[in-house]
């Protein structure tokens, strides 16, 4: 069978996601500014989902140019905490700065899709999910991100909810496959309605 989705990402979550619910796909990587994008969006102050959006349309839509005829998926995910977008740790200084400021308190992780067609927008939800951090020592806190950076480095807000970092939380509301970054539920709907799979 031939794929019916591109998806214009190298996330290997993603990918996965796609394989297990059994989607035919082909995996492109959008080549786009990603920081560049942010930078101009916050210059305007747009929202934290806003940014999302864009980004994720920013990536499919890079990808849909070259690909007539194709349904190209373009994703993002970003942290809203307390109307601050946070993004991927560089250092596991930030990773520890940014687990302790959120310890105790909520935050919104968004996960944006966007579907192109011959370069233009046919379809994009925004998932949402609000989570509590516990109040975590500084003692553990430490000792996480040491043990986790190799994996934390790559996630925005410093944490894995699949790995230890689900015990940083004391509740989390809605779904775990925003989580982990593609509103997955959603999106199966919408290419069932199309008719691109089986339901």
């Amino acid at each position: 069978m031939s794929a019916h989705i591109l998806l214009a990402s190298g996330s290997e979550i993603r990918a996965q996601l796609l394989r297990q619910a059994a989607v035919p796909f082909e995996a492109e990587v959008a080549r786009v500014d990603e920081a560049a994008i942010k930078a101009a969006l916050l210059a305007e102050q747009a929202s934290p989902r806003d940014i999302a959006d864009a980004l994720a349309e920013a990536k499919a839509r890079k990808i849909s140019v070259k690909r007539p005829g194709r349904l190209v998926l373009g994703c993002d995910q970003v942290l809203d905490f307390e109307g601050e977008l946070l993004s991927k740790p560089k250092t596991p200084e930030e990773a520890l700065s940014q687990l302790s400021a959120m310890r105790g308190k909520r935050h919104i992780l968004l996960s944006a899709a966007v579907i192109y067609r011959d370069g233009e927008p046919i379809w994009r939800h925004v998932g949402q999910v609000r989570l509590r951090m516990h109040q975590c020592s500084d003692d553990y806190l430490s000792s996480y991100v040491t043990r986790n950076w190799h994996s934390i480095q790559h996630a925005v807000g410093a944490y894995k909810l699949e790995e230890e970092g689900v015990r940083l939380f004391s509740n989390i509301e809605g779904s775990y496959f925003n989580v982990l970054g593609l509103p997955l539920v959603e999106l199966l709907n919408y290419l069932a309605l199309q008719g691109v799979i089986d339901q």
